[in-house]
């Protein structure tokens, strides 16, 4: 009876969905997608990604969203510099980033930075990218609930995403992430 179960188990895995706009890339290897906002949690989950790409042989792609800034629409040129510094400022901090997650890792990840809504800049590269395989992202220790990201997409929009999302705790050190991962 238990080796039944075990052929049938087996059988599930290898299930492949008939739509073809909702299955991804399965031969290539795992490709992790890390939000980098100006959060502390983003940090814990930069750390676990890059960890679990590693550890899985996969792929990181880091992207960073500018959302647009209001109130400077009827003075084009100063709406122009605003946008052109914080495109630089993005570069800059998404480099660092990267620079840690090599170390961290030894990846050299993908950067990608848009502007935009975050959710809706998400939602969009998921469904551009088809190696995207998990979406991570890391739920805020604060009392105010795990942050309007994770509050959003592993939420209110969970069961329409093509991709699974691994929601991990930000207070969690370095060390307990390493056991995870």
């Amino acid at each position: 009876m238990a080796e039944e179960i075990h052929e049938k188990t087996i059988d599930t895995l290898d299930y492949a969905p008939d739509d073809p706009k909702d299955e991804r890339n399965l031969e290539k290897p795992l490709k992790f997608l890390v939000v980098v906002d100006d959060t502390p949690e983003a940090e814990v989950a930069l750390y676990y990604a890059g960890l679990r790409a590693h550890r899985t042989h996969g792929l990181l792609t880091l992207l960073r969203v500018i959302e647009p800034e209001k109130g400077f629409q009827h003075w084009a040129s100063v709406a122009e510099t605003m946008r052109a510094e914080a495109f630089e400022d993005a570069e800059k901090l998404m480099r660092a980033h990267a620079t840690q997650v090599h170390k961290d890792s030894g990846l050299i990840p993908e950067i990608v930075i848009r502007e935009g809504t975050t959710r809706d800049r998400v939602l969009e590269l998921i469904e551009e990218d088809r190696d995207i395989r998990i979406l991570v992202l890391a739920a805020s220790a604060d009392k105010d609930g795990p942050g309007p990201l994770v509050t959003a997409l592993a939420g209110q929009m969970s069961g329409g995403l093509a991709i699974p999302i691994t929601v991990v705790p930000g207070n969690l050190s370095h060390a307990q992430l390493e056991r995870l991962a």
